[in-house]
């Protein structure tokens, strides 16, 4: 693993930092006409959608030059490289391998610009951590699929445009060819008939997730991303980018620095609370469990500039960050009891963490993949 730059590497960071310099106001507006321009800059630099080709709108960068992006990005706290996360992270990069033309010239522009929302159909009730046990099935009827069944977990449902989902095509007789061979991967219009979503508040009373109920929705086949039977090959890729994209260790370190500045607010025994002991053996051991993650995620993209696809090494810091993000909350919610400063926001962030620890697989289910494939121990 070489972790160093080279020349053309180091000019390009100097010219984002040039760029946050000369665009990025501090403190950053919220309102909707500075992040409207601030898209429009991104854009015009083909920054949004960085490394995607350039025949498909994208900056044809390479990964290096996409995590320096990102790197400085998020040192900088500035906004979101593009506003539809999912649509960036995972779908855009499925449909650019495995979407037709029409698709392509359908979707990905939205996703480039920020017009879009996306979100994706996994789990279901009653199947855990078990993908490929899902029950909602697609009946072919002529030129469409007749989709019933329901989804959970549905991030941002109750605000997206298309959902990204996997169906069943072909029962499940229980071998393995049936139950990841009858699985198919399909573009559904969220505005389409049938579809009910509903709200899952969490303890501050905002709703990460939803679940979705289809009630014979109509899809036409020509919304089937890649071939009938063939979902889970399809999935597969999007869900290591997935994992990926959640696990980046750059947004654990500002929440890191966040908590150390609530430390020095917070009192505990007549001082700060970032001089007592165990508040700080926390927030060491925190520290170095992110710098562990960001060294892991050089080494992920150290393999993938030689050639390798993304892998199940993604789960190793997204269980990290699951993990982290538990602790962190609970450590928040303790300085909370001896501070008044920000409480409403830390309450709300340290009751919202379940977005990133469910997100793209639960803990449980990342410690099955390290076990399976990557150590070689017999499946659960």
């Amino acid at each position: 693993m070489d972790f160093d730059f080279t020349p053309a590497q180091n000019a390009f960071r100097a010219e984002v930092r040039a760029f946050l310099d000369a665009n990025l106001p501090d403190p950053v507006p919220e309102n909707p006409d500075f992040l409207d321009g601030w898209n429009r800059k991104l854009r015009e630099r083909c920054w949004v959608g960085f490394n995607w080709p350039r025949e498909y709108g994208g900056g044809g960068g390479s990964l290096v030059e996409q995590f320096i992006l990102k790197e400085e990005m998020a040192a900088r706290r500035a906004p979101p490289l593009g506003r539809d996360f999912m649509g960036l992270t995972w779908v855009g990069p499925a449909l650019i391998r495995h979407g037709s033309d029409e698709q392509k010239r359908r979707h990905l522009p939205g996703i480039l610009d920020g017009t879009s929302v996306w979100c994706t159909g996994y789990s279901e009730p009653g199947v855990g951590s078990d993908l490929a046990g899902l029950q909602t099935r697609a009946v072919r009827d002529g030129d469409h699929y007749l989709v019933t069944g329901q989804k959970i977990w549905t991030s941002l449902a109750d605000q997206a445009g298309w959902i990204f989902m996997l169906v069943r095509t072909r029962p499940d007789d229980g071998s393995r060819g049936a139950r990841y061979g009858g699985i198919t991967c399909l573009l559904v219009d969220m505005h389409s008939p049938g579809i009910e979503v509903q709200p899952i508040p969490n303890l501050s009373g905002r709703a990460s997730f939803c679940q979705t109920f289809f009630d014979a929705v109509r899809v036409p086949v020509e919304n089937r991303l890649g071939e009938e039977g063939q979902g889970w090959q399809v999935v597969v890729g999007a869900l290591a980018n997935e994992r990926s994209g959640i696990s980046e260790a750059t947004g654990m370190r500002q929440h890191w620095q966040d908590l150390v500045g609530l430390a020095r607010t917070a009192q505990r025994g007549g001082q700060p609370a970032l001089e007592h002991p165990e508040v700080r053996r926390k927030l060491a051991a925190f520290d170095a469990r992110i710098e562990a993650m960001r060294l892991n995620g050089m080494r992920h993209l150290s393999r993938q500039l030689v050639g390798d696809a993304p892998s199940s090494e993604t789960s190793l810091n997204k269980i990290q960050r699951g993990v982290l993000e538990v602790a962190m909350a609970e450590l928040a919610l303790e300085l909370l009891d001896h501070a008044s400063v920000e409480r409403g926001r830390w309450q709300n962030g340290s009751l919202s963490f379940h977005g990133t620890v469910i997100g793209g697989g639960a803990p449980n289910i990342q410690r099955n993949i390290i076990a399976e494939r990557i150590l070689g121990l017999p499946k659960d």
